[in-house]
């Protein structure tokens, strides 16, 4: 695999963050723009206005809140770190936080027998990283390291900045097409149906396709931002068997039955959702092939 320096890898994290925002704010003010001339063409340019507003202020909010939205659809739990049965967890972050060079982000416990874990926040000095308590109950100490590294890494590299905004932003486009959907199936007359022609059409295939570019959008999440992590966890912690050896429990162990929502499951060590459709729109390297890497190096 080829290696990518940290500092490259970083300028294009934010390179894509901003690219990303440009693409789903279009993509938005298009719906938007559909859905008035559809529904409410007297009201054109008042829901053009308003939608710029909206979108610019959602777009806003997911950049600023973007991470407590996250932590919220997840049922993540702020620990107690002076409870003693999170010493481990709380020193193994701290250590591999200082071995980064960042700051030591919040640390959230997610209530599942899943192995899972996952980072979020805007920078390295906004940060947050959960853990289920399946992985606390299920992994080694070396193996619990190797996990935190690889989210550690995430946070050094900008990483869940871009994700983050993968996470939130998409959903919005979601809404909105099922939000026309609705709109159009049951509230508009007729004769509207029969006015909009070619741009109704359009509205409709823009509405049936956006959970198709969320998932899309997440694919075009590079794989080798997981390789990469994996590797810089190797890094830190200087045992590649650890990750190795919770990866393989991994396997073994998740059913891939968290519930979690699709927008955010790139964010995830290992997908937490197991789907027919995962070979064609997979987020995550096979973990067959991560063991394999991390057991060559």
């Amino acid at each position: 695999m080829e290696r990518i320096s940290f500092y490259d890898q970083i300028a294009k994290n934010k390179r894509n963050s901003l690219f990303l925002a440009l693409l789903v704010f279009s993509f938005l003010i298009l719906l938007i723009y559909v859905i008035a001339e559809i529904l409410a063409p007297q009201f054109l340019l008042v829901f053009l206005i308003f939608g710029l507003f909206f979108v610019s202020l959602y777009t806003y909010g997911t950049y600023k809140y973007g991470d407590k939205i996250v932590l919220a659809a997840t049922n993540a739990k702020l620990i107690n770190e002076n409870d003693s049965s999170y010493v481990h967890l709380v020193n193994t972050v701290e250590g591999l936080s200082i071995a980064a060079g960042i700051p030591k982000p919040k640390i959230y416990i997610i209530e599942s027998e899943e192995i899972n874990a996952f980072a979020t926040g805007k920078d390295p000095e906004n940060s947050s990283i959960a853990v289920t308590t399946g992985l606390l109950k299920n992994l080694k100490r070396d193996e619990i390291e190797g996990v935190i590294g690889h989210e550690i890494s995430h946070i050094k590299n900008y990483d869940i900045r871009f994700m983050t905004l993968v996470a939130a932003m998409v959903g919005l486009v979601a809404i909105l097409g099922h939000l026309f959907l609705r709109g159009f199936f049951y509230g508009s007359r007729k004769e509207e149906r029969k006015r909009g022609g070619l741009l109704l059409l359009l509205g409709l295939i823009l509405a049936l396709i956006s959970p198709i570019i969320v998932r899309l959008i997440q694919f075009a999440i590079s794989r080798r931002r997981e390789f990469l992590a994996d590797a810089s966890s190797v890094e830190l912690t200087r045992y590649p068997e650890g990750l190795a050896s919770a990866l393989e429990k991994i396997m073994k162990i998740n059913k891939g039955k968290m519930n979690v929502s699709e927008a955010i499951s790139h964010l995830f060590f290992v997908d937490p959702n197991k789907s027919p459709l995962d070979k064609l729109y997979a987020t995550h390297p096979p973990i067959e092939e991560r063991i394999r890497i991390l057991r060559s190096m």
